[in-house]
């Protein structure tokens, strides 16, 4: 069926298991209560404590607020397939999906990157802490982070405009840019080779960079003559080391999974690519609750508050 004026498409859910679509609504929905709870509760805390307007918390409600957006863009429409049935999307709709959900895991790594700055600085050099990353830095950061999301996704869905389309039935719980592009009739090879160059730079790049910032901090640790000076210093990057394994290992599997994995099932993808989405954002917020002492405490206070 050649679909020339980009009307509709059907996003099937889960291939092979759409009998358990109900089921699977339970997990599904539990975490995105979890995620918006989570994350809008660190970012009101960031928001509202002056305490906590720190390079490091302004980061952090960044990747929260990407993480937020990814959510926003995924999860209801999944709901609705699980529940009422309700496959059509809309072209139009299926490629801002596919901007806002990719966007913000650019963007989300991006900010990781960042972060990964801020620890080296933190580490490498703590009396100049303030003095290196001032707010206007950390506020050119997140522009910048914002900045290579739209520049770098937003392609994306202009090439998908151009092509012509024989099936309108997506094997997928959202639109993901590589299921769309198989929908295509032909020409898809920009779209595809975009799409890998995209990956290679980000997750390429920006591991990279977040391999050399550590570098320099375990340099710098093995330097110090305390052991208690050690386990601060590592303390001090334990959060944001269990939020990079969180993002990039689902990432990378996915990715390696969908390209070379021909023998895995197909809702197997499916559940893989839907991990990648939703498990960083509903675990962000529980590894900075637990590791961060300053979060714990404004926690803390605030619900003294509420119960006296």
């Amino acid at each position: 069926m050649l679909l020339l004026n980009h009307s509709s498409f059907v996003l099937l859910g889960i291939p092979g298991l759409e009998s358990q679509h109900l089921w699977l609504s339970v997990p599904f929905s539990s975490m995105f209560l979890a995620i918006l709870i989570g994350n809008g509760a660190v970012l009101f805390l960031v928001t509202t404590q002056s305490s906590l307007h720190t390079p490091m918390y302004l980061l952090l409600a960044l990747l929260m607020t990407a993480d937020i957006v990814s959510t926003l863009a995924f999860v209801p429409k999944l709901l609705c397939i699980f529940w009422l049935n309700d496959r059509d999307i809309a072209a139009n709709v299926c490629f801002t999906q596919m901007f806002f959900i990719h966007g913000a895991s650019v963007v989300r790594s991006a900010v990781l990157v960042a972060m990964a700055f801020d620890r080296f600085v933190a580490v490498c050099e703590p009396l100049r802490y303030n003095t290196i990353l001032s707010h206007s830095l950390v506020a050119r950061l997140g522009l910048l982070a914002l900045a290579k999301g739209v520049i770098l996704i937003l392609p994306m869905p202009l090439l998908l405009q151009r092509l012509a389309f024989c099936h309108r039935v997506i094997p997928h719980t959202y639109c993901d840019h590589m299921a769309v592009v198989k929908m295509a009739c032909s020409h898809t090879r920009p779209s595809r080779i975009y799409g890998l160059f995209v990956i290679l730079l980000v997750v390429g790049l920006d591991l990279l960079l977040i391999g050399f910032s550590y570098a320099l901090i375990l340099q710098a640790v093995v330097r110090l003559n305390s052991r208690d000076a050690t386990f601060k210093a590592l303390n001090t990057c334990s959060a944001h080391l269990f939020v990079i394994l969180v993002t990039y290992v689902p990432a990378v599997f996915s990715s390696i999974t969908h390209r070379i994995g021909r023998n895995i099932p197909p809702h197997a993808h499916i559940l893989l690519a839907n991990l990648y989405l939703l498990l960083p954002s509903v675990l962000n917020p529980i590894i900075y609750g637990i590791k961060m002492k300053e979060m714990r405490e404004r926690v803390a206070k605030c619900l003294k508050r509420r119960t006296s």
